[in-house]
């Protein structure tokens, strides 16, 4: 872990205090990294080390899973920490909503992360059957977004 980092770690922790977020979890490259507020809302950091090249990454919480009760809906999740917006400006309409129609490839959302922008893609195919994030709102990671039917 180098200085670059260290500063990239830092920035997470403040996103943490601004969005008022509790947990934070991501892994990347074979780096595994976990945040949680400790005593006096202090992140700990938690990083065990994970072997590189010990098989493909997984994605969060398999990103079309199907849900546990959810009678064939397969959810959308978030991918990463951050603030969720369901157009691409404010006076925009949204890139989905219930009842449209999805593939792999299709935009459903952008989450700020660290004032980057990503545009989140359904990673599956069917028809937007309800909008779970709520617009402009902290999201976390594996959080629902979307069902899809």
């Amino acid at each position: 872990m180098d200085l670059k980092d260290l500063k990239d770690i830092k920035a997470i922790i403040d996103l943490m205090k601004e969005n008022d977020m509790s947990t934070f979890e991501m892994e990347k490259d074979g780096f595994r990294l976990k945040l949680q507020k400790g005593l006096g809302d202090q992140p700990i950091v938690v990083s065990p080390p994970t072997a590189v090249g010990t098989g493909p990454a997984t994605a969060p919480a398999d990103a079309a899973a199907p849900t546990a009760g959810g009678a064939g809906l397969k959810d959308i999740t978030s991918p990463m920490v951050g603030t969720f917006y369901r157009a691409g400006a404010p006076d925009s309409s949204p890139f989905v909503d219930i009842g449209t129609k999805v593939t792999e490839d299709t935009v459903v959302c952008i989450i700020e992360a660290m004032k980057v922008m990503n545009e989140i893609k359904a990673e599956t195919s069917g028809v937007i059957a309800e909008v779970v994030a709520e617009n402009s709102k902290p999201v976390q990671f594996g959080q629902v977004l979307f069902r899809v039917r």
